[in-house]
């Protein structure tokens, strides 16, 4: 099939050069003149693994080509996929559809008769609804389907989330836009991938079910190594052992500074107010939200007290700066907090990341100094923060950042590294969900037999020890008194 897609960016970009790699013609639209002369040129405006290559072959192939046009890009399209962004409204939170909206409208007297306008943005339930009446408005044939095919691409595995992803989901009112649909994704069908059919409405909201969900999870193990940190359990040991349920899984449930991105507080922001919109209360996604905003403030006062010492004239290495490897996004990231707070505590921050250094400096403060390897990052800091779990910060020679740092202080808010190495080297090593000098085996806490025989049930079902004191008291107060 001739498919378009309107919207360059992650979400679009990624989406066409994927669609053309099973076999489509598909021609990639955005409204941004800079961005579509660096693909007409052969480059790629955002970094993700595997997706230079895929977008080259498909270009050799003719199967893929970029156009600023949208109007005459819609001749003889068999289905047009938006991908246009829905940030978040800085006012209410809200997602913002204006720029879809207008797209619609844009290409209402475009596109043909018996056209499928397959909506890809993450939008809010009835997103839908509103670009059938708009194309209906602006004179679009009624023959034009509208769908919803919302995207579950990850930042970092992006074209294999696109080309084996765990499901396809298709929300379509009508036989005839879920029959082009159907067409269009048989050949990832026949390779065995799901294919979920639903009423457009549904599929809007899976999306962000699905996202709130996952950020869910990752709030509540990092509420979880907060009591492991003072209960003198490890986290790790913890989240596997929740893991290995297959009603839980492992997924989403490693520690850490608290989940960046585009995605996660986006659209658990966008179902708390939908929430409000239809009177049906969100409450477990606005504690997830408030749960991840107070983690990232946190940060800096864990620095703090690794190092001993007010932060003001201390120098702090910062390892990462995107919200996750193997991507440039820096949207959302747990470092712009921690750094802007380190700044502002009067510490001088240099810091490292594999791509994400352009991006960083268009919203960090202008004095982080940015530093061209890890060990240049650690050169005389007092304290070295590893924020984001790029593979090669796993392998640093960790004889060598101790020759070079001034204190051999490192907070791990990933969990990257076995305590063994770093604690046999003579680093002061403070991880997530773990005491900081953790005991090499457990304690165990056995209560006394005259305490156990104390230990009573509450109404509730609870357990509760009695305080040995007051035990003791009324054992005493007992013998005093004359027998009856």
């Amino acid at each position: 099939m001739r498919l378009a897609v309107v919207g360059s960016g992650y979400v679009g970009l990624v989406s066409g050069a994927c669609l053309a790699d099973i076999g489509h013609d598909v021609i990639c639209i955005d409204s941004d003149p800079r961005k579509i002369e660096i693909l007409l040129a052969g480059g790629v405006p955002i970094f993700e693994p595997g997706l230079e290559q895929i977008i080259a072959a498909n270009r050799n192939a003719g199967r893929l080509t970029f156009s600023g046009n949208l109007r005459q890009s819609l001749r003889d399209v068999r289905a047009v996929f938006l991908a246009v962004g829905t940030p978040s409204r800085d006012h209410d939170g809200c997602p913002d559809l204006a720029g879809l909206y207008d797209a619609a409208r844009d290409m209402a007297l475009a596109i043909e008769p018996d056209t499928v306008v397959v909506v890809k943005s993450t939008v809010p339930v009835g997103t839908g609804d509103e670009i059938e009446c708009i194309l209906r408005e602006a004179g679009a044939d009624e023959s034009i389907a509208v769908v919803s095919n919302p995207e579950f691409l990850r930042a970092g595995a992006a074209v294999r989330d696109f080309l084996r992803p765990d499901r396809i989901v298709i929300g379509a009112q009508d036989r005839s836009g879920r029959e082009v649909m159907t067409k269009i994704y048989q050949p990832l069908s026949r390779a065995g991938v799901p294919v979920v059919h639903t009423s457009r409405r549904s599929s809007e909201l899976i999306k962000y079910g699905s996202n709130t969900l996952l950020a869910t999870k990752i709030a509540f193990i990092n509420e979880l190594a907060d009591l492991c940190e003072h209960a003198e359990a490890d986290i790790t040991d913890v989240a596997r052992g929740m893991g290995l349920d297959s009603r839980i899984g492992p997924a989403f449930l490693n520690a850490g500074p608290g989940f960046g991105g585009s995605c996660f507080r986006k659209d658990a922001l966008a179902l708390v107010r939908m929430g409000e919109q239809h009177q049906a209360s969100m409450r477990v996604a606005e504690a997830v939200l408030a749960s991840n905003e107070a983690r990232k403030r946190s940060t800096v006062r864990r620095i703090s007290a690794a190092t001993g010492k007010p932060l003001r004239g201390c120098a702090i290495g910062v390892l990462g700066l995107t919200f996750k490897p193997n991507t440039d996004d820096m949207r959302e990231s747990p470092s712009i907090p921690l750094i802007c707070g380190l700044i502002d505590a009067g510490a001088a921050v240099r810091v490292y990341d594999p791509s994400g250094h352009a991006g960083a400096q268009r919203v960090l403060p202008g004095d982080v100094i940015y530093a061209k390897s890890p060990y240049a990052a650690a050169t005389d800091a007092e304290a070295l923060v590893v924020i984001t779990e790029w593979d090669q910060f796993r392998n640093l020679d960790l004889d060598r950042l101790k020759r070079l740092m001034a204190e051999p202080v490192i907070v791990d808010m990933r969990n990257i590294f076995r305590p063994e190495d770093l604690r046999s080297r003579g680093f002061r090593y403070h991880r997530i969900g773990a005491a900081p000098h953790a005991p090499e085996a457990p304690r165990l806490h056995a209560l006394p037999r005259d305490a156990r025989r104390g230990l009573e049930r509450s109404s509730n079902g609870s357990a509760i020890v009695l305080d040995e004191r007051k035990r003791r008291s009324r054992a005493e107060l007992k013998a005093a008194s004359p027998a009856s």
